[in-house]
């Protein structure tokens, strides 16, 4: 890119290197992450264009990841980023994990490596624990997913009756559920094992199956269904 000044406005700059140009000429893919963002910002602030902008938000929050993970509060103090400005940005994210999840969602929900890539999208940048079922038929199709719990962990009778709440409210088969460790180590808590077995208790009960309990971590998830023998 041609070494401009930063408060040359991104509509003088040669239109082969303006991003929104360049998007379209190249594809999306062609641009850095700082341009991507700046066809959000649209417009920079003085003394800076919205590429700078772009380039100071990945630099302080560690690029596209930490500005996923950072609450709009955060966003709102970078000068030159106002409420629109912070929508577009969380909304654009969103879009990109959601598009994620549709093109991760296996065709049987009974293997999990697949569960945890459909899985991992929607808990990317969390700083809470989500503790969320999914409802299967005796395929093991997906009939819907519950988010059971969010935020503080709670107890696992809670777990225990909720999850079976909503599997009974639409005749499920099977349940997987699924949490997330926000430390990003995936290995089981006491509570986590307590949680399981109430859950495993519930289903033989109700003449369902627990396939299996998910817990991801960063970039590794631990499967109960291949690690302890509550579920056989």
């Amino acid at each position: 890119m041609t070494d401009l000044p930063a408060n040359f406005s991104i509509k003088k700059w040669p239109e082969g290197e303006r991003p929104r140009e360049k998007l379209i000429q190249f594809g999306a893919e062609s641009l850095t992450d700082a341009e991507l963002l700046a066809i959000l910002i649209r417009v920079g602030k003085v003394g800076s264009s919205a590429i700078d902008m772009g380039r100071q938000l990945i630099d302080r929050l560690n690029g596209i990841c930490g500005i996923d993970r950072a609450h709009v509060e955060d966003l709102l103090k970078f000068k030159g980023l106002g409420l629109a400005k912070t929508a577009q940005i969380k909304a654009a994210i969103e879009i990109g994990k959601r598009v994620r999840r549709q093109n991760a969602r296996p065709v049987s929900f009974d293997s999990a490596d697949t569960i945890a890539a459909f899985c991992y999208p929607k808990f990317e940048g969390k700083r809470h624990e989500i503790f969320l079922a999914l409802l299967l038929d005796g395929q093991n199709n997906l009939l819907a997913e519950r988010v059971i719990s969010e935020g503080i962990p709670t107890q696992s009778v809670v777990y225990t009756r909720k999850v079976m709440e909503e599997a009974l409210r639409l005749s499920a088969s099977s349940i997987v559920v699924v949490h997330n460790h926000p430390s990003g180590e995936a290995s089981p808590s006491d509570q986590d094992i307590e949680t399981t077995h109430k859950l495993k208790q519930a289903a033989d009960i109700l003449e369902m199956l627990l396939l299996d309990h998910i817990i991801l971590g960063q970039n590794h998830f631990y499967s109960f269904s291949e690690h302890k023998n509550i579920l056989t």
